[in-house]
This record gives structure tokens, sequence and C-alpha cells, in this order.
């Protein structure tokens, strides 16, 4: 499950999104209880959450989850922001082998200026045979990107980051990768620019606009192009969202073994050229269009906006010989249904009496396969 369930905080600091609501569904105490049911109903082995309030999830939201068997690993935002990301597990199914908080903000750096995360665990099914086995993990990230949308630089430069660290995480002694799934609100659409790049591996970026990256507008009002190099060299990740050599902070190792990157270098013209790309392979768990009329799917709905900016991508499995077959990763197997804008408005929007964020949950079912 990824869900963004909504900071009672943010709420509060934004309140005129949410002028549509019934006033008495809008206060914690009536939200909580209806958050914690939803995520017993569904019943994830694995959830992902953002807006996670910090106060809320130290004395209400771990406790009520440990009670159901989860265990809960979380990384709030830097500076004064009361909110976080958390991936939260079930130990009778997996159990942890590493977990990785991801800062995005960088001191001194003119770009990486924001107080946005993510956290990245390494996990092991319990079922696993031979738990010494390298491959036997699954790389689950989880991450809330920059919202203002016109920003798209700031959003490419904090993906990157947490790629690098994905693809650290998730590398193999034979220079494949483990499985991945990411999750979260990445505040952009499924026709922009950032969708296009995590789910093709590349963006020629040249002459583009910072604020069509993340199609939260359709006419832009910042006509800045992006810049080559979008990130400064100094933060040591490649445009191919790798390290370049070890970061300044340098990483805890992997309980799977030595997978720091190799050593990398690239040439300054290499890195300046205006393209970026990674290597994960990463495809969506929906198709953000509903069927039979191809009307959009929705995830977010407010007095300002409905559209869809929260994603489960996963790296299906890869191609095997004949010897092997079925295949080799995460085979997604379903998903929970998502509506479109028509049905919110029959509801009176989000957040209303039986939803309880504004943002509706995104769950997917995969087989993992060795």
């Amino acid at each position: 499950m990824s869900y963004n369930i909504l900071s009672q905080e943010l709420l509060q600091d934004n309140f005129y999104l949410y002028r549509h609501c019934n006033p008495s569904v809008l206060p914690w105490n009536h939200r909580l209880p209806n958050l914690l049911a939803e995520i017993q109903q569904y019943n994830a082995d694995i959830l992902c959450l953002q807006e996670v309030q910090e106060d809320h999830y130290e004395s209400q939201i771990k406790p009520a989850l440990q009670a159901l068997g989860y265990q809960c690993e979380y990384k709030k935002r830097t500076g004064k922001k009361p909110d976080g990301c958390a991936v939260i597990f079930k130990t009778s199914r997996l159990s942890l082998l590493s977990s990785n908080p991801v800062e995005f903000f960088r001191p001194g750096d003119a770009l990486l200026d924001r107080d946005n995360v993510g956290l990245v665990v390494l996990l092991q099914p319990n079922n696993i045979r031979d738990q010494s086995d390298p491959s036997a993990f699954i790389c689950v990230a989880n991450t809330h990107l920059l919202y203002n949308p016109r920003r798209g630089d700031v959003k490419l430069a904090q993906l990157a980051i947490l790629l690098a660290e994905i693809r650290r995480l998730s590398l193999l002694p034979d220079g494949s990768t483990g499985p991945v799934v990411l999750c979260g609100d990445f505040n952009s659409t499924p026709q922009s620019p950032l969708y296009s790049f995590l789910t093709t591996g590349c963006l020629e970026y040249r002459g583009l606009q910072i604020g069509m990256v993340s199609g939260q507008e359709s006419s832009p009002r910042g006509q800045r192009l992006l810049t080559s190099p979008i990130w400064s060299h100094s933060l040591g990740i490649s445009h191919q969202c790798q390290y370049q050599n070890k970061p300044a902070a340098e990483p805890p190792s992997s309980p799977t073994g030595n997978l720091t990157e190799p050593h990398q270098t690239y040439s300054a013209a290499a890195f300046s050229r205006a393209r970026i790309e990674h290597s994960l392979k990463l495809r969506s768990s929906y198709q953000h269009r509903l069927m039979p009329d191809g009307r959009a799917e929705i995830t977010t709905c407010h007095s300002r906006t409905a559209m869809t900016v929260d994603y489960i991508l996963y790296t299906p499995e890869s191609i095997t010989p004949p010897s092997f077959p079925g295949g080799r990763g995460l085979q997604l197997l379903g998903r929970l249904s998502l509506v479109g804008q028509s049905e919110l408005e029959e509801v009176n929007g989000l957040p209303n009496q039986h939803h309880s964020s504004d943002h509706l949950p995104l769950l997917s079912r995969f087989r993992f396969r060795r």
C-alpha cells in the first residue's frame, strides 16, 4: 500500500483547500480511526505512508500498527516540518535487513534547499530457505517529493538522490539489481516528463521549462528552462543517477554484502549534456486510465485539484532463458481500483465522512519470483 494520509498540521496550515468539506470530518480524532480501519481492512504486508506527522506517529499510529503485527520505520522531514515518510511491514511475513533514511536537503546548495525526504528499506521474506542468498531481498523505497509545481529542477534533483540510493542498495554482486518497489507522492502527473523519466529511464531536457516537469499546471507561469547540468557535480551523483564516488556522507554498508557502487568517473562533457538516465526499469502498477471510457484515474482531490500524483512503481520480472520459466523478480497480480473525478464529486470530494485523507490509497499485489 502507498498512502498519503494528510498530516493534520498541514491540513490546518492549508485550510482553504478543504472549504468544501463538512467541518466535522476534518479533526484528527475523526480521521485517525478511519485511517487505521482502512489500513486494517486492506491488510497489506507493506505500507508506504506519506505525511505521517511525527507526534501522531509516535503516540498513536506506531502503537496501533505494532498491535496489528507491523514493524515501523520512519523518517521525519528535515527542518521544522512536522511530518515524514514511514515504511511499515508485517513481521510475520518479512524481516528487516536495513533501513536507510534519505535527506534531500544539502546545506549550501541553492537547488537542494528543501526539507523533503525518502526512506529505503531492504526486506527479506521469512520463508526464504537460504537467507545468505544475496538476491533474497526486496528493496522498498518511499518518498514525498517537493510540491511546488514551478520547481521541476528541485524535484528531478531530489529524485536523482533517491534513485542513486536505491541503486546502491539493490545492486547484486553480478552487477544486476534486485527487485525494487518505489512508492510515494511524486507531485507529478502521468503525462509529465518526470513520470516519463521514471518509467522510461531517460529524460532529454534541453529546452524543457522548469514548470512543465511535473505536469501539475497546464500553462506554468515560470518560463525558465532547465539548465545543464540540473544538479551540481559536487553532489556526487552522475547524470545516470548513480553515485560517482563515495557520497560525502558514506551510507551504511548493506547487510546483503558489499553492494556499494564501484567508483565511477564521468567527463564534464558527459555530465553536462542535457540528458539524465537511470537503469532501474520501473513500471507503474496502475494504468492511470479507467476502463472502458479512458477517464483519468484520480489519487488526490481537494478544492484546487483532482489528479494522479501517487504511484506504486516496481521492477517487473526479468527475461530469463527457457530453462527457467516464469521469470525472476516481481510479477504484478492485481491492484485496488481507483475512481475518476465524477465519482469523487458525488461524495463531496476528499476528505469526507468515510475517506479521511485528500489522497486515496493505492494497493498492489505482487508475486516475488526467485
